[in-house]
Parts: C-alpha cells; sequence; structure tokens
C-alpha cells in the first residue's frame, strides 16, 4: 500500500516567465535547426527508424492517433522509413530495456519512470492544442455519475469505490492520487475498494455510467474525446471539481502537468536524434498528422520537475527507495503515538520495578512465615510426642490404678492356687512318711499340683502384660479375646461382689486392627465401672452383661450393660472430660483415656440409658481392611 503523503502545488509561470521561456525556446530551436541542417545530409540509407507509442486506448486508437506522425517521419527519411509499434505500459519497459525501438513517445510518467529506469532522454514535447498558457496540458479528471448528489467533491470519495487505469498510469491514477492526498482522501486506505481496469481507459467510463464504481479517474480531455466519438452521452456524467485553465478546453479535477514528450534511447545515434527533432519541429501546425494526433506541432522540451516532485511526494518512480521512512521522518510524522508509546513504556517500566519490588517484600515475608512455620510444626511435633508420652503414662497409670483397686481381690485369686499347692504337697508328704503312697494316687497329687502352679502362672502373666509399659503395636486381632481376658482380670472382684459377669458373645466376628492391651484396657475400665456402680446394693444384683456383635455400617461393636444407679444430666454431659469423677476417691482419667484410646483406633465410645435403670456404655472399632471372618464357634469363659 502507498504511504500517505500530501502533493505539493502545481508549478505554474506568471506572465514574465512566459516571455523568458518563449525567448529560451526560440534560442533552443535556432541551435536545433542549425546543428540539424549540418547533420541531415550525413544521414544514410539502415533500418527503419521505430517508434515506440503508448496505447493507453488500445492499438486502433493509437494507430488512428499517431500513424500519421510516424508516417511523417517515414517521408521525412525515405532512405530508412519509419514505423510505429503501440505498447502497453509493461511492453514499454520491455521494448526499452531490449533496445527493440529508437524512440518512446509516452505519457509525461512513464517517461519519468524511463529516464530514471533506462537513462532515455526527452528531445522534444508535444505542443497540444489545448494546452494551459505554460504548455502543460496533462491532467486528470475524477468522474461521477451526474445523479449522484452524494459525491460534489474529492473529499466525499472516503469509503466508495474507484476505478482508475493502472498504479502507473500518469493521467489515469497518479496526477488524481496526488490530488486526492490534498483532499484528505488516501485511495490505498480511505476508500472502501481501488480497481485498475487497465488499458484501454474507455473501460472505466463505461464502468462509472453502469453503477460498477462510484468513480472514475481518466486523463484529462479523455472523457470529451469519447462524447465526440459518440460513444457516451455527456449528460452522464460530473467531473468532480471540474475547472478550466486558460487556453484548456477540457474539464479537470487536478493541475496540469508537462504534455507527453519524445524520448530518444540511449542506444540512438545522436546524429538520427537531432535529425528527428528537426523534422518535428518543422512540422506545420495544420500538418495532418498534427490533426490526427490532437496537437499544433512540436516544441523544445519542457521543464519535467513538477513531475519529479509529485512522483517524490507520491514516493514512486524514482523515489520509490524514500519509503523506506528514516526514524527522524517516524518521528515527526507520528510523534503524537510514539509520545503514548513512550509513556506506556515509562509505565511499564515503573510498574515493573513496583511489582519486583513487591515480589521481593513478599518473598521475603512468605520465607520468613515459612521460617516460621516450620518451626511451629517443628514445635508441634514435639508437643504432639509430648503429649503422646503423657498419654502413654496416663494409659500406664489408670492401667495400674485398676489393678491397685483390685489388688486384694486378685491377691485372692492367687491365694487359691497357692493355698491348693500347699494342701497337695502335705497331703503327699504324709503319705510319704505313713508309707502308705500308692503310685497312681501320688501321680494325680503332682498332676493336680502342676495345674494350680499354671493357674497361678497365667493370672501371674496377665497382670505383667496388663502392667508392662510398651508402645502401642496395632495388628488384626479377636475383639472377643480381649473382651474375655478383661473379664478374667475382673471375676475375683464381682464374686467378691457377689456380682456375675455374663458373657454374650457374638460368633464369626470380623478381626479389628488394635493394640490388644489398650483394647483390653478400654473393657476393663467398663466393666470395673459397671461394678462400682452396683457396689453398695442389695445382693443378688442383676449381672453385668458384656456383649459384641456387629453395628448396621459393619463394624465392631462392644456394650456393657449394669443395672446400677444410672447418670444424672450433669454427669452424662462431662461424662469423658478429663478429672471429672462421681467418686469419692476417683481420679476422672479413666473414660477420658478410653475415649481417647477407641478414637486413635477409628473409632468412637458413648454412653446410653438402659432400659429401665442402669447405663450402657458401648464402643465400636472399625473392621480390619481385607480380614478374614474368623470362623468357628467362640467358646465362653466363666472363670
Amino acid at each position: 500500500m502507498e504511504p500517505t503523503i500530501t502533493r505539493p502545488g502545481i508549478r505554474r509561470h506568471g506572465p514574465a516567465s512566459r516571455h523568458g521561456r518563449s525567448a529560451l525556446r526560440l534560442v533552443a530551436l535556432a541551435v536545433w535547426l542549425t546543428a540539424a541542417q549540418t547533420a541531415a545530409p550525413a544521414q544514410a540509407a539502415g533500418p527503419p527508424i521505430r517508434v515506440g507509442v503508448l496505447a493507453y486506448r488500445g492499438g486502433d486508437h493509437a494507430n488512428a492517433a499517431w500513424e500519421p506522425t510516424v508516417r511523417y517521419l517515414a517521408e521525412r527519411f525515405p532512405e530508412r522509413g519509419a514505423e510505429m509499434v503501440p505498447l502497453d505500459l509493461l511492453g514499454m519497459d520491455a521494448a526499452v530495456q531490449a533496445r527493440g525501438v529508437d524512440f518512446v513517445l509516452t505519457n509525461t510518467g512513464n517517461y519519468v519512470e524511463l529516464e530514471a529506469r533506462h537513462g532515455v532522454t526527452r528531445i522534444a514535447t508535444l505542443h497540444s492544442a489545448r494546452a494551459g498558457a505554460s504548455g502543460a496540458a496533462i491532467g486528470s479528471a475524477v468522474i461521477v455519475r451526474a445523479d449522484r448528489s452524494d459525491i460534489r467533491e474529492l473529499g466525499d470519495l472516503r469509503g466508495r469505490t474507484v476505478m482508475a487505469i493502472d498504479p502507473d498510469a500518469f493521467g489515469g491514477f497518479q496526477i488524481a492520487w496526488g490530488a486526492m492526498l490534498e483532499a484528505g482522501v488516501d485511495p490505498y486506505r480511505d476508500l472502501r475498494e481501488l480497481r485498475f481496469s487497465g488499458f484501454p481507459v474507455d473501460r472505466v467510463a463505461f464502468a462509472v455510467g453502469e453503477g460498477e464504481v462510484d468513480a472514475g479517474i481518466l486523463r484529462a480531455c479523455v472523457l470529451e474525446e469519447l462524447v465526440a466519438e459518440g460513444r457516451v452521452d455527456a449528460g452522464r456524467f460530473r467531473v468532480l471539481g471540474a475547472g478550466a485553465l486558460p487556453g484548456f478546453g477540457c474539464a479537470l479535477s487536478t493541475g496540469l502537468y508537462p504534455d507527453w514528450p519524445l524520448a530518444r534511447l540511449a542506444s540512438t545515434p545522436e546524429e538520427l536524434a537531432k535529425a528527428v527533432v528537426v523534422a518535428l519541429f518543422q512540422m506545420p501546425g495544420d500538418h495532418p498528422a498534427a490533426r490526427a494526433g490532437g496537437y499544433d506541432g512540436w516544441t523544445v522540451p519542457l521543464d519535467y520537475q513538477p513531475v519529479h516532485a509529485l512522483f517524490r511526494s507520491l514516493r514512486i518512480g524514482p523515489y520509490r527507495s524514500l519509503r523506506e521512512v528514516s526514524l527522524v521522518e517516524l518521528a515527526r510524522e507520528h510523534w503524537e503515538w510514539l509520545a503514548a508509546g513512550a509513556l506506556a513504556l515509562l509505565w511499564w517500566a515503573v510498574h515493573s520495578l513496583r511489582v519486583e519490588h513487591l515480589i521481593k517484600v513478599r518473598t521475603a515475608e512468605l520465607r520468613a512465615a515459612n521460617r516460621d512455620l516450620r518451626h511451629e510444626m517443628a514445635e508441634r511435633r514435639r508437643a504432639e510426642e509430648t503429649a503422646r508420652e503423657r498419654q502413654k503414662e496416663m494409659d500406664h497409670v489408670a492401667r495400674l490404678s485398676i489393678l491397685g483397686e483390685m489388688a486384694s481381690n486378685l491377691a485372692h485369686e492367687l491365694n487359691q492356687p497357692l493355698g491348693a499347692i500347699a494342701n497337695y504337697a502335705r497331703g503327699c508328704t504324709r503319705r510319704l512318711e505313713t508309707g502308705t503312697v500308692e503310685p497312681a494316687q501320688l501321680a494325680a497329687i503332682t498332676r493336680a499340683i502342676a495345674e494350680q502352679a499354671e493357674r497361678a502362672g497365667h493370672i501371674i502373666a496377665r497382670i505383667r502384660g496388663f502392667v508392662r509399659k510398651r508402645a502401642a503395636r496395632p495388628e488384626p486381632m479377636d475383639l472377643n479375646e480381649a473382651v474375655r481376658a478383661a473379664i478374667l482380670l475382673c471375676e475375683p472382684r464381682a464374686r467378691g461382689d457377689g456380682v456375675a459377669i455374663r458373657p454374650d458373645l457374638a460368633d464369626g466376628l470380623p478381626p479389628v486392627l488394635a493394640d490388644g492391651v489398650q483394647i483390653e484396657q478400654v473393657v476393663l475400665n467398663l466393666i470395673k465401672n459397671a461394678l462400682d456402680a452396683l457396689e453398695g446394693g442389695p445382693s443378688g444384683a442383676p449381672p453385668i452383661t458384656v456383649r459384641t456383635g456387629l453395628d448396621g455400617e459393619g463394624r465392631v461393636e462392644v456394650a456393657v450393660t449394669d443395672r446400677g444407679h444410672g447418670l444424672t444430666g450433669e454427669a452424662r454431659s462431662r461424662l469423658f472430660d478429663p478429672f471429672f469423677t462421681t467418686k469419692p476417691d476417683g481420679m476422672g482419667l479413666g473414660l477420658s483415656i478410653c475415649r481417647t484410646i477407641v478414637e486413635a483406633h477409628g473409632g468412637h465410645l458413648w454412653a446410653t440409658d438402659n432400659q429401665g435403670e442402669g447405663t450402657v456404655m458401648r464402643f465400636v472399632l472399625p473392621a480390619a481392611t481385607g480380614g478374614q471372618r474368623i470362623a468357628g464357634k467362640e467358646q465362653r469363659h466363666a472363670g
């Protein structure tokens, strides 16, 4: 897309400058004529003079307009002759590059391109019958349909569809491009669509007339030529910004530039070029060739600097390299955006520094918090270790306390096998002393002594295992076995109090993952509390029932039921609080420790009222994962 450039004003000459230029032309013409008269006799026979002509309206129009001019040259050079080569813009460039022609007759813009690219040199300029006072005759007419009241000037073309001849067409696009930029419309940015029809230029007028496009760009005077030929209706079109310059009889939307030049190639002999110029300068204004081409003759080359100024402003042709905008130009043209970008960059830099500072501060705070957290976690782990150790100590103390309370009954339990052993030993001694010992009787006595000794050893082993201080070792166990062991330890006191302990143990219970000594301690404490609740009651009290089974969630349940004095509302609400007790000499730690043990095994301990009177203490433990159900009939032990 072409850059948006504001085209400088078209150079015009006042009356004084016109007189000076006319004098210059006369002097130049005299020089050319003198040189040509000297050189003309030197012309020798050779190949035909080839003249490349820009066929901007097609080959037929080019032949009609320029064939008479080329025929005129052929008549002036009978020894060589002359021929016309109709070309479009691309063909013109290719022919000059290949040196396929000797001279080119082309539009002003194309000549400047060829001059810069291939070094062609203008030797004459058309003197148009419609030329302005300065001799310039090339401009652009931007046409719209006459009924388009919404498009009055070039600025109204914004957002419209416009058709032109070709991006390289001088009068058919480039002059109008510069004028549109002056009106604030960039055809490459501000139009809805920019189309190029290519040659011939008639297509543009037809497209506008049929409503295919909103506006079209023609070389000045082309519309008038089409009207004169009867190809279009003059009343159907309107030229935007239509104006007329003195001496120029066509409607214009732009200023005027020099007319078409005749240029020679760098390879064309200078003598031939001089002779051709002299021949053209000598053509009368009313010659048929001039009338066919619509011009009044030929003149010395005009000043083409206005064309260079236009191309420089559009940055096309020889000045295409100017599209590489320098940093200074970019800053001058877009300083508002650059200032906004600089402010945004400054804000971003300040924001980044602030964020980096905040990150450092937050990182330091997080490190400090993390350090404090690690210290706190270490302290918490030490506190938990201390609590566990104290819990073990309390468990141990609780077990010793239970045994202390049951010491007399346990001593009585041990005295029975010891007394039996003593009696059997004395009886055996008397029989030996009297000599009335029979071997069979002696064997029976010794077996009885061994049984009583084993009984006493089992009692001592249970007591030692119960009171021994050790770490908890959870493993799959049969909860019924822990219940039986606790009952055996409590039976001596129960017999002394005249209370029976009745086990009701379910068969086939799944194992639980637990420490056997701790669970035995829980059951023992619950049975002891039940005995305490019956203490001081009438003889023949109802038995204490210890049941096992499964609850509704598949957990193993143990229930200890008594028919004692029950619990008050305050006792029920504070039953498991440490150091709360309803006994005059109690420590208030038993049930608190039992709940801690049960919850550590993933279970739950609670108390409910027994139907009628008394209390039911229950706890549940989850079954061991993947454990095997214990098969077989559970054996009941009574003592």
